[in-house]
């Protein structure tokens, strides 16, 4: 095997690549690639790794030799796979990775809106305890998670991890059926069309791909059917809502808070909607939930039995 790894970077220097090694045996390895130069760093091998260099078809109408292609993440968005399929080049991806750092995330996010974290930290900054006439503040309203009701949307390894913790907190779970998704009772859990769920949930988090089919799948009309005081985590895909709807609901108390760890662009160079100063109860991160390093030696890892199953 004659492999090459597009950028390595992405996966941070504190993990070891030598599992990806032993298998390819020969391994070029780049820390990071710009558009212009993938054709040129991928000519003449049989195996492409890749976590976020963007792969379409000239690439493989230039590249005959390629055979397979492994994606060091979960999200196929940036190959061209009906492409790949047409060239008979092999796609493989990694999933199961991050239960443990991902769920922690969406809890992390959840309990800061809940529990107003930032806000009371700020104040405390700025002062205002030192300033109060009692013992302490009670500005922003406190949400208790224990008896509220949690809907998830997408219920996979991620979902399900996020279930488990919610439940150790005594919230109630419920499932979204996404687009063509049927309904029903899943690991006994009920789940119900979206917008059904939306009125129903003090909690949504989503944990679905993003697909034309999930694409905006919440967007203004959604949003008016949550309640007023509900909290939207997403450490998805930032196209799965209408960024512009959620500012404009979170600044006219539409919904109570979001915490989010993704956005339409990544990195936002051009702006983005959430990204304003005056929009309340909102927690933006960057992209950072799936990576503990232990969950990205869990993907050399997965990606390193991937490539062993390859027979070429």
């Amino acid at each position: 095997m004659k492999a090459v790894f597009l950028d390595a970077n992405t996966l941070g220097d504190d993990v070891d690549l030598s599992p990806i090694e032993s298998v390819t045996g020969e391994l070029e390895k780049y820390g990071r690639t710009a558009p212009e130069q993938v054709l040129e760093r991928i000519r003449g091998f049989d195996t492409v790794l890749v976590n976020k260099v963007v792969l379409s078809r000239e690439h493989f109408e230039a590249c005959p030799e390629l055979k397979a292609i492994a994606v060091v993440a979960t999200g196929l968005n940036n190959i061209d796979q009906v492409a790949a399929k047409d060239h008979g080049i092999k796609v493989m991806n990694v999933t199961n990775y991050g239960r443990s750092t991902v769920a922690q995330h969406t809890m992390a996010l959840m309990l800061a809106l809940a529990t107003r974290l930032l806000d009371y930290s700020r104040d405390v900054q700025a002062g205002r305890w030192g300033q109060s006439d009692m013992f302490c503040l009670m500005d922003h309203p406190i949400m208790e998670l224990e008896g509220r009701t949690l809907g998830i949307v997408g219920y996979g390894d991620l979902g399900q991890g996020v279930a488990e913790r919610a439940a150790a907190f005594g919230m109630k779970v419920m499932l979204g059926a996404r687009p063509g998704q049927d309904a029903g009772i899943v690991d006994d859990y009920p789940r119900i069309p979206l917008k059904e769920l939306l009125p129903q949930v003090d909690v949504l988090s989503l944990h679905c791909l993003l697909t034309d089919e999930t694409r905006d799948l919440i967007g203004a009309r959604e949003l008016k059917l949550m309640k007023p005081d509900s909290l939207l985590i997403n450490t998805s895909r930032g196209g799965l809502v209408n960024e512009q709807a959620l500012a404009d609901a979170l600044r006219a108390g539409e919904i109570g808070g979001a915490g989010f760890d993704v956005l339409t662009e990544e990195p936002p160079r051009h702006g983005n909607p959430l990204l304003a100063d005056d929009i309340p109860n909102l927690i933006i991160t960057p992209h950072s939930a799936w990576a503990s390093r232990e969950a990205r030696q869990r993907i050399v890892e997965i990606t390193a039995c991937n490539l062993n199953s390859l027979k070429f």
